[in-house]
């Protein structure tokens, strides 16, 4: 399967194909607060109650798969139940300049979504929309404050080899 890996740090994401070659790297926008959870219940809440602490864009592995939003546009689901999707950067709000922030060299203005993960319209529109069609994949959100092993669990090698 295709797969995603997403670097809150460095506001990265990876994407490669499936059978592991990296097909491109982009930067992202990402959820406005710091954290690797999700606030419990968002995914049902509007976003005018969600609270900017709880802005986050949360870590782990998701499987992922293409669909349409409630306006029509093709977005990647990330975590439906919490309501994240990796979808081209919205810009219909001028003044929060999405598309600069998009384009300067740092991570640190890269935090402005409610949680969702913001890729430049090329980005997704020649790399991911193509490797995601027709198939589900994987999103990997590396964490920023836990350990990967919270963020993703433990993988016993001797009990998968035994």
């Amino acid at each position: 399967m295709p797969f995603i890996i997403i670097d809150k740090v460095g506001a990265m994401a990876f994407l490669f194909g499936a059978e592991g070659q990296l097909r491109g790297a982009a930067p992202v926008l990402l959820g406005s607060a710091r954290g690797d959870d999700a606030a419990a219940d968002i995914g049902t809440r509007k976003l005018a109650d969600v609270r900017p602490h709880e802005r986050t864009t949360p870590a782990g592995r998701f499987v992922a798969s293409l669909a349409k939003n409630l306006r029509g546009n093709e977005i990647l689901w990330v975590d439906y139940e919490t309501g994240i999707a990796l979808h081209r950067v919205a810009t219909s709000n001028a003044k929060d300049r999405r598309a600069q922030r998009l384009a300067t060299d740092t991570p640190s203005d890269n935090r402005i979504s409610y949680g969702c993960i913001n890729v430049p319209v090329t980005f997704y529109e020649n790399l991911v929309s193509p490797a995601f069609t027709g198939t589900n994949g994987v999103v990997y959100v590396l964490p920023e404050d836990q350990s990967a092993r919270k963020a993703f669990g433990s993988y016993d090698v001797a009990a998968r080899e035994g």
